[in-house]
């Protein structure tokens, strides 16, 4: 396992120090230690296809595991920040059936995504990655990271000395907080529509083969009558040559 590998699969190995230190309450600023090595995993997806790409390790297996590293972070990240709250607080996501449309969404699309690979995989095709993907990953990591933030901040640092519900300045923060899960959310369709059309191919492929395949039948028809017809006319050459020898031979 090479060095890229490596750094992918620890990006998987720091998923559960995440969740641990995000839900233990009984931790002190244990939500931003879930932030620190949320960010320390984000940067990793970076790092490992830099190295890979400059020192010409790129194999099909660190593009499974990063592909897998990749879904599994963000989707543990958004389950974290819906499904968490602050104690007689209030929810991180706010409103919080924003929170819970936006993951289905992004959850769907990596199915989708990820379900064209295996058709195109199995039909002989390489689906390359486009740079929409990665800025898409990038803007869903800055969201779950400033939401993991914001939960730490409602958790250590106000507690119960406010009320977050009437604080005008934790309320603007809900709000941008909210404008960018929703274009997280946005650049999620418009990647995943963008990749579905670009790679269309792979529906119209599965009708090429048996396409091929009669025209193939005919040509070999069209051949195979020619190739009669000229040992026809061979034959039919030959008896004409016979019979004028045979007069010849007579005379």
């Amino acid at each position: 396992m090479n060095t890229p590998n490596k750094i992918t699969l620890s990006r998987l190995l720091l998923l559960p120090l995440i969740v641990f230190f995000y839900l233990a309450d009984f931790i002190p600023y244990g939500r931003l230690v879930a932030t620190i090595i949320f960010i320390i995993a984000c940067l990793t997806d970076f790092v490992d296809g830099y190295i890979a790409r400059k020192h010409n390790q790129v194999t099909d297996l660190g593009k499974f595991f990063d592909t897998i590293a990749d879904k599994v972070l963000i989707m543990t990240g958004l389950i974290l920040i819906i499904a968490g709250d602050v104690k007689d607080s209030a929810p991180v996501v706010y409103p919080s059936w924003l929170g819970i449309i936006c993951a289905i969404i992004m959850l769907a699309r990596e199915f989708i995504v990820s379900a064209l690979r295996q058709v195109a995989a199995s039909k002989g095709l390489v689906l390359a990655a486009d740079k929409g993907g990665k800025i898409k990953a990038t803007v869903q990591y800055i969201a779950v990271t400033l939401y993991m933030a914001f939960a730490f901040v409602l958790k250590d640092i106000i507690k119960d000395r406010v009320d977050v519900d009437s604080n005008t300045a934790l309320t603007i923060v809900r709000y941008i907080l909210m404008i960018i899960l929703i274009v997280a959310t946005l650049l999620t369709i418009y990647t995943g529509a963008s990749y579905l059309i670009r790679n269309r191919r792979v529906f119209k492929s599965e009708n090429t083969p048996k396409t091929t395949e009669k025209d193939n039948t005919k040509e070999e028809q069209i051949a195979g009558a020619i190739e009669e017809n000229k040992v026809e006319e061979a034959s039919v050459e030959n008896n004409t040559d016979t019979q004028t020898d045979e007069e010849k031979s007579q005379k």
